[in-house]
């Protein structure tokens, strides 16, 4: 499976975000692999409402009805078409691990799945305790990168990773700089299950290519 995240660049936003979910629908029934949008919220009913794929959110907050000026309400995601939601993104940490904690139980109870990342093994360790449906291993420092990427640079922290996933029961995402194929390969061999991507594919020239570029690393 690939997750891609439209943050909220130019090309993956209004008008665009559904260009680029069609896109991403043709190529994931071509390959026969999930593709997750995950548009911005502003845009997340429309692009839900377009395509057939499973969409996702890029972030939701621990609350419920009540005044919260500017928040982002479980429940709404829910109602806008989300399947599930990214948590603790780099771009969009919590404050405390207890805000995260309480994100999470929020999820659980309206449905949504999650996704939460984390910088390194220590954070990593503590959100395996809160029993997401994901986890991401992301460092942050090669978000972006279209050079290096995690798999080329912190294989054994993937494959340490993957072993505590692993103990857990929860399935392992890897993100940060992953633009080709190889770098699906790499981190499917050290145990994880799928992939992170944003700039890859949203800021690329052709992004059906790129899309089946990382997908055929699926089919290795």
């Amino acid at each position: 499976m690939i997750f891609v995240n439209y943050k909220t660049y130019a090309e993956s936003t209004g008008e665009n975000a559904l260009k680029l979910s069609r896109v991403l629908e043709e190529v994931s029934r071509s390959f026969g692999i999930a593709v997750i949008p995950v548009p911005q919220t502003a845009d997340l009913a429309q692009v839900a409402g377009s395509t057939s794929l499973a969409v996702w959110a890029q972030h939701i907050d621990p609350i419920g009805y009540s005044a919260h000026t500017g928040w982002l309400l479980p429940e709404d995601a829910v109602a806008a078409g989300a399947k599930g939601t990214f948590l603790n993104h780099s771009e969009h940490k919590f404050s405390n691990f207890e805000e995260l904690k309480q994100a999470v139980v929020r999820t659980k109870e309206v449905g949504l799945k999650t996704l939460v990342f984390a910088k390194d093994i220590a954070e990593l360790k503590t959100i395996l305790e809160f029993k997401p449906d994901y986890v991401a291993y992301e460092p942050p420092e090669l978000i972006g990168n279209k050079e290096k990427s995690v798999a080329s640079e912190k294989p054994e922290i993937i494959s340490q990773a993957s072993g505590l996933c692993k103990l857990s029961n929860i399935p392992l995402i890897v993100g940060a700089g992953v633009h080709q194929k190889e770098d699906v390969v790499k981190s499917l061999e050290l145990g994880a299950i799928g992939v992170a991507v944003a700039t890859d594919i949203v800021k690329a020239q052709d992004p059906k290519k790129e899309i089946e570029d990382l997908l055929a690393g699926f089919k290795k």
